[in-house]
């Protein structure tokens, strides 16, 4: 038997042993499957189901999917993928004045891009909430029946006080005690439209003096005039989230229910509510489990909808996709790939305790997946033209030399790219330097030292191409360096014989005036200049970043023309870079920076 490889051992964490545990135990082997989300009498007329685990990643459609979302997606995708069984896409559509179907169509798309398919098939629907409203008041009738649930007509403010607190117990309500068939009446009133928005609310009756204040007769059902985008305007009642996810996952046979660590004062109701549809014989046993996690905090990001939506409606960004964004549409514009999210998501972990991941292992984990497969090329971010000045008593007057390189420096077999080089070349500005530093090993002209001795001008490799030296530069009437001058020597191209005998320091990334082409490139940083920029209640508009985006007009060489939108490439000595999926297109030419080669925050 041969053994895993190092690629295939997956680290452990609290939820694989859960899963584990569960299925050397068999606790869900008895389970039926009916092929479809359904009660107990749906599922009883099916077989054993075929899933080993169910889990599920139920968003609700009320805006777009951010990394955080992507961490819970590989996840509950991952853990069903792992160990033999099925995740859901569900939509928690329970909240009608917020959704809209461009968030569903986004998360559809979002979840595919992440490289998952959902409900078991590659063309399978996705669940929603909203199909299960029917049981859902069916349900809300039992509990009602079974002394369970009481309408409540007290005015919200004085539910609230009635609550109590941590140290003091609940009240009951004056309607509390009315009788089952007193709250069925009151109930089918409010499903009929009989009473206004926020009248009434129905009721859990539990216990008004547990020292768990979600466990206090919570609310179930409310009343809410508002069309659905599944439902239209057939309810003017909706089910309240905690009455509505227990449900959701029972109905659809899930077995591990895995939520962020802020649902887990809810889990006691999430217990008591399918132990009692379970006792009323309209769900089926064993129910499913809730278990919780660390929600993703990561540095330099900002994951709250209501403060990214100010960030695209106060025109801070340019829309949900802009590459500063974390939401996934956005890492997707800005270079990421289903890879490097997915490595992220697994070596970040799973914990129980909240903790803070820099934003530098997300980049690193895009470095790691890029630097595999992306084919290269050269690119002057910001041009100074070179001119070789014996080019043409070398070469000939206008004569071009074809220089050639790997596409991929560890990939042979995709081959070569050309490209051309003459007496006029682009560099960019940062490789020379009039009066250099120490340790600066790129281009500078001849000098004087303390003692007036002469030095010559630095000797650097145009790369892939010639070793050349510096013999001064032009400015204009501002004193600016317009042109850079230097000469070739002799027998140096790359790849020839005997190019190796001249030794140099420096080696430079170049383009050819005559076949360079010219690209917009957009250098993106992070948006925020503060490691956590909503802590303590700061206002995070006054933490971002006025530096995080430069656009520059830069010359790129051939190969990039036939770059298509969404192709990534490295720039060499500058970074990873993608080719826009929104601008870029023919005779136009946009990349985006995804990320540096090294990372250079806090250095």
């Amino acid at each position: 038997m041969s053994l895993p490889t190092p690629e295939t051992i997956k680290p452990s964490n609290f939820l694989r042993q859960i899963i584990e545990h569960d299925l050397a135990a068999g606790t869900y082997a008895s389970r039926r499957w009916a092929g479809s989300p359904g009660d107990a009498a749906h599922h009883a007329q099916g077989e054993l189901d075929p899933a080993k685990i169910r889990t599920r990643f139920p968003p609700e459609p009320n805006g777009y999917l951010h990394i955080g979302h992507a961490k819970s997606i590989c996840l509950n995708f991952g853990l069903a993928r792992d160990y033999d069984g099925i995740c859901h896409l569900r939509f928690d559509d329970t909240n009608p004045e917020k959704e809209d179907i461009e968030f569903v169509n986004t998360i559809m798309n979002s979840v595919r891009w992440l490289g998952f398919e959902w409900n078991g098939t590659s063309d399978a629907k996705p669940y929603q909430a909203s199909d299960y409203f029917d049981f859902m008041y069916r349900a809300a009738e039992y509990l009602i029946e079974a002394g369970h649930a009481y309408v409540d007509e007290q005015t919200v403010e004085e539910i609230r006080i009635n609550r109590g607190d941590f140290g003091k117990p609940g009240v009951d309500s004056p309607f509390r005690a009315r009788t089952p068939a007193e709250n069925l009446t009151r109930f089918r009133e409010m499903r009929d439209g009989h009473h206004e928005d926020g009248a009434m609310v129905l009721r859990a009756r539990i216990d008004m003096a547990s020292p768990n204040i979600n466990l206090r007769d919570p609310a179930i059902y409310r009343i809410r005039r508002a069309t659905h985008h599944n439902t239209g305007d057939k309810w003017c009642i909706y089910p309240m989230y905690a009455y509505a996810h227990p449900i959701e996952d029972a109905l659809e046979s899930i077995t591990h229910s895995i939520c962020t660590l802020e649902f887990e004062d809810q889990r006691p109701f999430y217990d008591w509510l399918l132990e009692r549809l379970i006792e009323g014989g309209l769900l089926s046993a064993p129910p499913p489990r809730q278990y919780e996690f660390a929600r993703l905090n990561l540095t330099y990001v900002i994951t709250s909808k209501r403060k990214l939506a100010q960030l695209v409606y106060d025109n801070k960004v340019d829309g949900w996709d802009d590459p500063r964004m974390p939401t996934i549409v956005g890492l997707r514009r800005r270079g990421y790939t289903p890879e490097a999210i997915q490595l992220f998501a697994e070596r970040i972990g799973v914990t129980k305790s909240d903790s803070w991941i820099d934003y530098s292992t997300l980049e690193g984990c895009l470095r790691e997946t890029l630097d595999v497969s992306t084919p290269r090329a050269m690119a002057v971010l910001d041009p100074v033209k070179l001119v070789l000045g014996n080019w043409g008593e070398l070469m000939g007057k206008d004569a071009l030399d074809d220089c050639s390189a790997p596409v991929h420096p560890h990939i042979p077999e995709l081959g070569r790219r050309q490209f051309k080089i003459g007496k006029e070349v682009w560099i960019d500005r940062s490789d020379f330097m009039e009066q250099p530093v120490k340790g600066f090993f790129r281009m500078f002209p001849p000098r004087t030292d303390a003692s007036g001795a002469a030095l010559p001008g630095s000797k650097v490799r145009l790369k892939y191409g010639h070793v050349i030296e510096c013999t001064g530069c032009s400015k204009n009437a501002a004193g600016e360096v317009i042109e850079v001058h230097a000469n070739v020597l002799p027998d140096t191209k790359s790849g020839t014989p005997g190019s190796d005998a001249v030794k140099v320091k420096g080696v430079i990334t170049w383009v050819a005036v005559a076949d360079g082409l010219s690209a917009e490139v957009r250098l993106y940083d992070r948006l925020f200049l503060d490691a956590q920029p909503d802590a303590g209640g700061r206002d995070f508009i006054e933490d971002l970043n006025p530096n995080s985006l430069k656009v520059v007009q830069a010359i790129v060489e051939p190969s990039l023309a036939s770059a298509r939108a969404d192709d990534k490439f490295q720039f060499e000595r500058h970074g990873y870079f993608v080719a826009d999926g929104v601008d870029h297109k023919a005779g136009k030419m946009v990349f985006n920076l995804a990320v540096g080669l090294r990372d250079g925050w806090g250095k």
